[in-house]
């Protein structure tokens, strides 16, 4: 029986808004891709993002027009020689992981993991607001392990100090996204440093980021917006301490895969991220982010509904995927 391939456009509620140094939403607007081969069907899902020039329209064109391969049977390898990096690839080459497990009844971790996969701790995101806002945000989630927390503006000493006073024994990432500035990095630095924070997240804006080789960073920096492919890998190796991967950047798990392990030879710390998706878009970032340093796989925790069935959460931990959601 030939393939068939669905492209939808979904949106799920997020639990109150989603703030950061680039603005708010309401909902998370994906992108799912099924390919249905007889009585096996595979899924994936992405999250396009305007910082990258995508749309939810852009997006559906762009699996579209790979239709005719998909559905010829395409495999993951002919992806890249089909559409760029970036969330279009990331729902099909994910789906298309789904169809093989589901076909040959062999797990996806059994093939790109040393061992059975483990409950990992994610971090959990606060969003960005004034620093009485992000105290409270703190305080409310100071059970968590560990709190990614939002900032990104011209001065986030009061917030950074507000958040380490809310959660005094959590482990801290703070993410820029690109809103710190040249005049102000130094000095944000030394009060992450001086709040005993784990880690930074792409403080400069992306090529704008020299300054990070020339200052001391006490306290790791990792790259987001500035790493999509392992291409980017060698130009970081004097800025960047760390990176993190989404599968929405690099184009889907198979090249998420090989960038992981070139970074772990370059001495990157590895971080595993999200965009706001579904248990859908985290099930295989669930598996990628084994042995990780960073595991950044909330969005489920931050929405109002998530998919049925979804990814099993505990307080922080994520469990790895049942077969009947994905892999």
């Amino acid at each position: 029986m030939s393939r068939a391939l669905s492209i939808t456009a979904e949106s799920f509620p997020i639990a109150g808004s989603f703030t950061i140094s680039r603005g708010s939403k309401t909902e998370a607007l994906v992108v799912t891709c099924v390919i249905r081969d007889g009585q096996h069907v595979g899924s994936g899902e992405c999250v396009p993002y305007g910082r990258y020039g995508e749309t939810i329209e852009g997006v559906v064109a762009q699996i579209e027009s790979i239709r005719a391969a998909l559905e010829a049977g395409a495999v993951q390898d002919d992806l890249a020689a089909l559409l760029p990096a970036g969330a279009a690839r990331n729902a099909v080459d994910c789906a298309l992981w789904d169809l093989e497990a589901k076909t040959t009844k062999v797990p996806v971790w059994t093939i790109i993991c040393d061992d059975a996969p483990s409950p990992l701790t994610t971090a959990y995101t606060l969003s960005l607001g004034d620093a009485e806002q992000m105290g409270a945000q703190a305080t409310a989630q100071a059970a968590r392990p560990v709190l990614k927390v939002k900032v990104g503006s011209s001065d986030d000493e009061a917030r950074i100090r507000a958040v380490r006073a809310g959660a005094p024994d959590s482990r801290i990432i703070l993410d820029a996204n690109e809103g710190w500035s040249d005049d102000n990095i130094v000095r944000h630095m030394a009060i992450a440093a001086e709040c005993g924070v784990s880690l930074i997240e792409q403080p400069l804006p992306a090529g704008r980021d020299g300054m990070l080789a020339d200052i001391v960073r006490p306290v790791p920096v990792c790259a987001d917006e500035s790493l999509h492919t392992r291409a980017d890998l060698a130009s970081l190796r004097s800025r960047y301490d760390a990176i993190n991967i989404k599968l929405d950047k690099t184009g889907g798990l198979s090249e998420a895969i090989l960038l992981k392990e070139d970074a772990q030879k370059l001495g990157f710390q590895i971080m595993v991220g999200c965009m706001v998706g579904t248990s859908l878009a985290m099930a295989p970032a669930v598996l990628l982010a084994q042995g990780a340093e960073f595991v950044d796989l909330d969005g489920p925790l931050l929405l109002a509904r998530d998919r049925d069935p979804a990814l099993r959460y505990d307080g922080s931990l994520v469990y790895p995927p049942q077969p009947a959601l994905w892999g």
